[in-house]
């Protein structure tokens, strides 16, 4: 009974926060159809900001720690990011109505991780006093590209399956195309015997993995994390840290909740279009991703001493997931997915899931351990 007193109060003080408040305060201000809007170059920069505020203080973190405390997190954040993209594809996609490659597409975006999620995760820890190491936020890359790498490799795999199954019913003219609904194609092969060659010729091209790899890390998230980690780990930014990105790091995460909020009130028309199920998944998704997660911490925790705030924030990265790298790199990794499937359940269901009832749940469950 003590632990669920403890965790029910934690819970419910989180909820109290002006970071949450920002944000369903943005649901409700795009629910009654106010003009409010803050321009997309403001948002980008203070994205920028913040993702440069948390890379700056994991390398200096990481400059001062041993680098092998970090390896067993490291591993089951990759391990993780990949457990979330295969769920999604023996889940998701078994459901009625529900594309295949428009699954593996939502898992993938749910697999990788939410710069402006964290944020507002380090900044509750901060509020509740609660410690964790400051490299725990260099975890993000370890699953987010992972994620996407599985997830368009996942869909590749099932698309030349699909052409294969599609040869053979030749005859029937089918779409080439997994994903593909056109009517026509202008360059449909005359005769069975080129059609084949032409799908064996597609089939025996390998996924190559280091274009993807190279889109993620050029992602603007991504890029602005790694700047802040080399430039604390290799510079001395320590002056420029304290007075000037520490002091602005909390007004400019409630300014993106409020976006961020917004946003996920518009995006509930995309996610009409698209069938129920995604919206069920959004909504339990991030939990069970955050738990799996936890679980996977509290594991580090009691072999290496990993602290109960970086359990928190491995969970709160495995249930984020992707608002600013991941659509772009999913679009182009997986063109034959739907976005209005993936963004509209991961915007409009899963963030605001996330933090409002995530970053809360992980945190209670932290503050629970401890006072056991």
């Amino acid at each position: 009974m003590d632990f669920l007193s403890s965790f029910f109060s934690g819970f419910l003080s989180q909820l109290q926060s002006p970071t949450l408040g920002f944000l369903i305060g943005g649901m409700v201000v795009a629910a009654l159809n106010s003009q409010l809007q803050i321009p997309d170059a403001v948002y980008k920069f203070i994205v920028f900001m913040l993702l440069i505020k948390v890379g700056l203080s994991g390398g200096i973190a990481i400059r001062n720690a041993n680098l092998g405390e970090m390896i067993l997190p490291a591993i089951f954040a990759v391990v993780i990011g990949l457990i979330i993209v295969f769920i999604g594809r023996y889940t998701l996609a078994k459901l009625p109505n529900v594309k295949v490659v428009d699954a593996i597409a939502t898992a993938g975006l749910f697999g990788a991780v939410s710069g402006s999620t964290l944020a507002a995760a380090l900044t509750l820890l901060e509020e509740q006093g609660i410690e964790y190491e400051a490299w725990a936020a260099a975890l993000y890359p370890f699953m987010d590209i992972p994620a996407l790498v599985g997830a368009i490799v996942l869909a590749s795999i099932y698309t030349k399956k699909q052409r294969a199954i599609l040869a053979d019913e030749y005859p029937q003219k089918q779409p080439v195309a997994a994903g593909d609904y056109s009517s026509g194609n202008a360059d449909y092969p005359s005769t069975r015997q080129e059609y084949l060659n032409k799908q064996r010729s597609s089939s025996n091209k390998r996924v190559e993995i280091w274009p993807i790899v190279k889109e993620s890390l050029q992602g603007s998230a991504l890029s602005a994390l790694l700047l802040g980690l080399a430039l604390g780990l290799l510079t001395r930014p320590e002056s420029v840290y304290e007075t000037f990105f520490n002091p602005l790091f909390r007004g400019l995460l409630s300014i993106l909740m409020l976006v961020m909020g917004m946003e996920a009130t518009a995006r509930l028309g995309e996610l009409r279009k698209v069938a129920q199920w995604y919206a069920v998944y959004g909504l339990v998704a991030p939990l069970l991703h955050g738990l799996i997660a936890f679980g996977f911490g509290m594991i580090a925790h009691e072999l290496t001493g990993f602290s109960l705030g970086g359990v928190v924030i491995l969970a709160v990265i495995a249930s984020s997931s992707s608002d600013i790298s991941g659509p772009p790199t999913l679009r182009a990794g997986i063109p034959s997915a739907n976005p209005s499937a993936y963004i509209g359940s991961s915007t409009a269901v899963g963030t605001p899931v996330a933090i409002a009832i995530g970053i809360p749940l992980y945190i209670g469950l932290a503050q629970a351990f401890m006072g056991g």
